[in-house]
């Protein structure tokens, strides 16, 4: 049995060459023409003598080079390793080497950056798109494929298509290991209970180089046939403006995202009829945000979660019929996640009983790549450790109130961020809010919250602590509010706490 993630674009190409694939401000591609793309990406990388197997590391932005790189690495048998255009060289160099890439695609934002990185850990295969210092990009699409019928590799469905590296991770970096089969069950599983289709128009802002949009967006609109409008850079104007222009249908982002649409000033200017479904995911979406969003854009919304680790997604609210509004939704189909205490040990459903996310099944990672004491500690018993703190209710839905790492332990008290950011959340003048844990000396812990405010509002250090007090426990409420501008965020668009 063979499986090569790439039949997802040589299926599409079958079934409708001549719809619209990518959309990208006046540059459109077909199906057949993203296919054809990619069997000449496969053959230039073929002739530059990589072989199955080999490790291509992918640095491009949202553009249409990207689909076309991704693909044409896999159909080549080869294994990519997509990296974020806004990591610095250190972090360049030190996925480079520790993937074993024998070849890096960058463009020209980062070209010397990822040059000097490639100098360090000794590669001299560097392909840049626009200018820079390596070989044009253009070279590797010169040569037509040899076989009429195109390239496609035969994999194993267990074999390794990408090395997804987990972002926010700190020391040696840490790359999951994903098969073709998981990346195909990713693709084909949340892309049918989400309703995905063909006539579908996919805003894609996400970084393609992270697993949410490169899994959730890039792979399942190719099983589907929808339409991809690709946006290199979120910014909330522009969006909006792309949204309108291209009809968009879908909308999936992370909670920062919907923030900054809902409080963008052209928000109410723009025809957004078509819009028929926004989702959610890479972090907490706050309650008061879900519910602004699904009233400012007359859609409903829907949670999952996931992680690299998971190829993506692991769990999924499928519809507005079966959702649970909140919630992220139950386990996809084959599947598994349960609680588990500080023992080990599985614990009951229900909200007073909140522990670690564990989760096995076909999504689950094949390991750390090359990193045996990582993968042990992470995938135990067939399961995965997600670092995540969460419950189940007893219907099967899954609920998740923060990162085990973030717990604020407040004089034997266990307080979980997000129930304080949800709180902050719902008062007018907070835009974001990010809770966590500082030193202290009587109680281990106290609780602190970094807040900035919507444009033109104000509020007070003591007005916030009183409207949480009024709110939550007494040994819940944050007793000191810092105010910033912006709260940092990371180039998947989530805020990093550990930056506060």
């Amino acid at each position: 049995m063979s499986l090569n993630l790439a039949v997802l674009l040589r299926e599409s190409a079958r079934r409708h060459p001549h719809r619209t694939a990518i959309i990208a401000d006046e540059r459109r591609m077909s199906w057949a023409e993203l296919d054809a793309a990619a069997d000449r990406l496969a053959e230039g990388l073929r002739l530059h003598g990589l072989g199955p197997g080999d490790t291509v590391a992918l640095q491009l932005p949202n553009v249409p080079e990207f689909p076309i790189a991704w693909f044409g690495i896999l159909k080549a048998g080869l294994v990519a390793v997509p990296m974020n255009v806004l990591i610095a060289d250190r972090e360049i160099a030190a996925v480079l080497a520790d993937s074993g890439a024998r070849t890096l695609l960058t463009w020209t934002g980062c070209a010397d950056e990822a040059a000097a990185a490639a100098a360090e850990v000794g590669l001299d295969a560097v392909f840049v798109l626009g200018d820079g210092p390596g070989r044009p990009f253009d070279e590797l699409l010169a040569h037509p494929p040899i076989d009429r019928d195109g390239v496609l590799v035969p994999r194993d469905p267990g074999d390794v298509a990408a090395v997804v590296y987990t972002a926010g991770t700190t020391g040696r970096p840490r790359g999951a290991e994903l098969t073709h089969f998981q990346l195909f069950m990713n693709a084909d599983t949340p892309g049918r209970v989400l309703g995905i289709r063909e006539d579908d128009v996919v805003l894609v802002a996400l970084p393609l180089s992270g697993v949410f949009a490169l899994s959730g967006q890039l792979d399942v609109c190719t099983r589907f046939g929808a339409t991809m409008s690709l946006v290199p850079r979120f910014e909330a104007g522009r969006v909006l403006e792309v949204m309108e222009r291209d009809e968009v249908t879908v909308f999936e982002g992370v909670p920062t995202m919907y923030v900054s649409l809902l409080e963008h000033p052209d928000r109410t200017k723009r025809d957004l009829r078509r819009l028929r479904v926004g989702i959610s995911g890479g972090d907490h979406l706050p309650a008061g945000v879900l519910d602004a969003a699904e009233r400012a854009f007359g859609i409903v919304v829907l949670e999952g979660y996931g992680l690299s680790e998971t190829a993506s997604s692991a769990t999924v609210n499928s519809s507005a019929e079966d959702r649970r509004v909140y919630s992220v939704g139950k386990p996809l189909y084959g599947v598994d996640v349960q609680v588990r205490d500080t023992d080990g040990r599985r614990l009951p459903d229900g909200i007073d009983h909140v522990g670690e996310l564990v989760v096995r099944g076909v999504n689950v990672m094949r390991g750390y790549r090359g990193n045996p004491e990582a993968t042990a500690a992470t995938l135990v018993d067939g399961w995965l450790r997600t670092g995540d703190r969460g419950y189940i209710d007893q219907d099967g839905y899954v609920f998740v109130v923060g990162r085990t790492s973030e717990l604020i332990i407040r004089g034997g008290y266990n307080i979980h961020p997000h129930e304080v950011e949800e709180v902050l959340y719902t008062h007018p003048a907070v835009r974001d809010a990010a809770v966590i844990g500082v030193p202290d000396p009587r109680l281990g812990q106290e609780v602190h919250a970094v807040v900035a405010l919507h444009p033109g509002a104000s509020a007070d250090e003591q007005e916030l602590i009183d409207y949480v007090r009024e709110r939550l426990s007494s040994y819940q409420y944050p007793r000191s509010v810092e105010f910033r501008d912006e709260l940092p965020v990371g180039a998947n668009g989530k805020v990093l706490k550990r930056a506060l």
